[in-house]
């Protein structure tokens, strides 16, 4: 079902709500997603379109659309949750690593005022709760023309480096890093290691491989579990070759002669690309390869690609700040969580801050905890 209202601003606000013409929206979704500098390939359609299939649920997909004309300007992908509190989140969930809004680029403000009274009206009873969304997002101009009661609390750390070769990035490390980086360069051309970029066509094989190399080298051992799933497995196969075809993702297989023994999925757009997954057998790290520089050397060519002559743009390794990622010397760059409600949904508010004030203090402590000293 499509509801259509008109806006007092010479802009047209659909609310969108069946699967099927979200699905239609494609190529009127790609021309905006290309316009939109600040969106990342969590907001590309084929993401957010098999997200959907993957983890929706019946009647509650909410997509909020803004046209000037015929033309898309304006795009909020949204879903109604009940639990823990009624709220309109974005599409794409836990797995999705920034969440935001679409805007054109060259809007004068009238789309952004169309969107968010468009959220406005859709929100009713529910909180507008966005998670993760990067500095800088498009939300935020909604958020700065929210009517009622809107706060911001700190989400989850993200680290980014320049969008630079791996040369340049050894170049910020201390010298006897540096070396055993140039030094595992060395390693890996010795070894034979060899890169295919995957085709589109390829895409969903070297996906398949991906997956299982992921599942030996943390067997044993502690795995996020949603990627072990079919679930997961079916949205990686089903929106990556999309996302190849469109140039918003590269999947790279690293081999030694007729053997695979790694795959990664770097995800990209105009100003941001980031490694989101790879897999590698446990057989590399037994030849003494360090699987983590032969990744960061493929993902930092494609940011490479990104930044251009200016050196714009960013490398992102994305959210958690584990020690292989901090041995870098990345930039610490938190995202935002964007709350806002209207005037009768301002106890839910109030409510998520408490929850989410009680969720950061428990961390505290357990890192405290594990940060004791022994005895």
């Amino acid at each position: 079902m499509t509801a259509v209202c008109p806006s007092v601003r010479a802009h047209t606000t659909d609310l969108v709500t069946d699967e099927d013409a979200f699905a239609a929206l494609a190529p009127a979704w790609g021309r905006l997603y290309e316009r939109c500098a600040t969106a990342t390939p969590f907001q590309h359609h084929a993401w957010l379109d098999s997200w959907w299939r993957s983890y929706g649920g019946r009647g509650r997909l909410r997509v909020l659309l803004v046209r000037s004309g015929d033309e898309l300007v304006g795009a909020a992908p949204l879903m109604l949750v009940r639990r823990p509190l009624p709220a309109l989140v974005p599409l794409g969930g836990s797995i999705s690593d920034y969440g935001d809004v679409l805007l054109d680029d060259a809007d004068d403000g009238r789309a952004a005022d169309a969107l968010a009274d468009a959220l406005w009206d859709a929100a009713r009873t529910a909180l507008v709760d966005f998670r993760e969304v990067r500095p800088g997002g498009a939300v935020e101009r909604v958020y700065d023309r929210w009517r009622g009661p809107r706060r911001t609390v700190r989400d989850s750390l993200c680290l980014e480096l320049p969008a630079v070769p791996l040369a340049e990035l050894a170049a910020r490390l201390p010298t006897k890093r540096a070396q055993r980086v140039r030094a595992q360069l060395r390693r890996h051309e010795s070894l034979g290691v060899v890169r295919h970029v995957s085709r589109p066509d390829e895409a969903a094989g070297a996906l398949h491989r991906m997956l299982e190399l992921h599942r030996l080298q943390w067997q044993e051992r502690k795995v996020t579990a949603e990627h072990m799933l079919p679930r997961f497995r079916e949205h990686l196969v089903r929106a990556v070759p999309e996302l190849v075809r469109s140039g918003s993702a590269v999947v790279t297989e690293f081999r030694i002669g007729d053997d695979v023994l790694a795959v990664d999925l770097t995800l990209r757009s105009r100003s941001l690309a980031g490694g989101y997954l790879y897999g590698a057998h446990p057989r590399l790290r037994e030849s003494k390869a360090d699987v983590a520089v032969m990744l960061l050397d493929a993902c930092s060519e494609q940011a490479a690609r990104i930044g251009g002559a200016d050196g714009g743009g960013t490398l992102s390794l994305l959210r958690g700040n584990e020690p292989y990622k901090m041995h870098w010397r990345p930039e610490q760059v938190p995202n935002r969580r964007l709350l806002m409600a209207r005037r009768r949904t301002a106890p839910l508010l109030s409510a998520t801050l408490f929850g989410a004030a009680a969720r950061q203090r428990g961390g505290k402590a357990l890192r405290r905890w594990r940060e004791r000293p022994s005895g």
